[in-house]
């Protein structure tokens, strides 16, 4: 009797026993699936964390290309304004030809060839596939004009003999008063801009932007580019793209900072831009 007795008081305590090692074995997985919900939900909160943004290498180089105003004439429209022609030469590069590059392999690439980036006021530039173009502008107003040749990728040649910044007033009579060459610490924007269709567009697009005045390193003046709410710092003055964003509204911001990271003052030193980026 008695060894039936401890029989099932060790039956008991065994199943005792397997009860609390399986009890404690869930008691673990359920605070490992906790951590693995937290990191997703992290992730999941930072949707745009896998934004990246990286420098693209050597692009084909002009180191030949010239770019310069030739003139720039105005012609009275009405009381308060005038029209502005303005032409240039270039030589050394080609424009409408295709870039020969492997970027334009995998970027936007305009199917109308290399151009002239046409920057009047750090507004979106226009693409000048001939060497003139035409703007209508405000009698007794002051004007930043940067010119530069760009790849058929939208990336610019950044070279002095390539580019040009004049800075130029309209004046009461509708005459063009050149004024004295800039030479503040300036950023101008340039990439990226407009839609973005289909994959080979979205995946990487360029980020690309002029310097005038300044340049980048570790040691010296940043360019900080916030990216949907992301931060990059920037210390070589270098193409770059951006990967990993999501679909919809793409928000760039670029600002040029001193070495203590300080923003520098100016009329051109911070712009901010929102392109799209869709689907086919």
């Amino acid at each position: 009797m008695k060894k039936k007795h401890l029989k099932l008081a060790l039956i008991a305590c065994a199943f005792a026993t397997t009860l609390w090692s399986c009890n404690q074995g869930n008691s673990d997985e359920s605070e490992n699936d906790t951590e693995e919900v937290g990191i997703g939900e992290e992730s999941g909160a930072q949707e745009d964390s896998d934004i990246q943004l990286q420098p693209i290498g050597h692009s084909k180089a002009f180191p030949d290309a010239e770019l310069h105003i030739e003139s720039m004439e105005t012609e009275k429209v009405g009381d308060d304004s005038v029209k502005l022609t303005v032409k240039y030469s270039v030589s050394n590069f080609e424009l409408t030809e295709m870039t020969d590059d492997e970027n334009a392999e995998h970027m936007a690439n305009s199917a109308e060839g290399q151009h002239i980036h046409f920057i009047l006021d750090n507004e979106p530039y226009e693409a000048l596939y001939a060497p003139e173009h035409t703007v209508t502008l405000a009698l007794d107003s002051e004007h930043y004009l940067l010119s530069f040749l760009s790849r058929s990728f939208h990336e610019a040649i950044k070279t002095t003999e390539a580019s040009q910044l004049v800075k130029f007033k309209i004046t009461e009579d509708g005459k063009v008063e050149e004024l004295p060459e800039p030479a503040e610490e300036s950023l101008f924007y340039s990439r990226p801009k407009g839609e973005y269709v289909g994959e080979k567009e979205t995946k990487n697009v360029l980020l690309d932007f002029f310097l005038e005045n300044t340049n980048l390193s570790p040691d010296g003046n940043k360019v900080i580019a916030e990216i949907n709410g992301q931060e990059f710092t920037i210390d070589s003055w270098e193409p770059h793209e951006i990967t990993g964003a999501p679909l919809g509204d793409l928000d760039v911001k670029l600002t040029l900072v001193d070495e203590d990271g300080n923003a520098i003052t100016g009329d051109n030193v911070s712009i901010e831009r929102t392109s799209q980026l869709k689907e086919d």
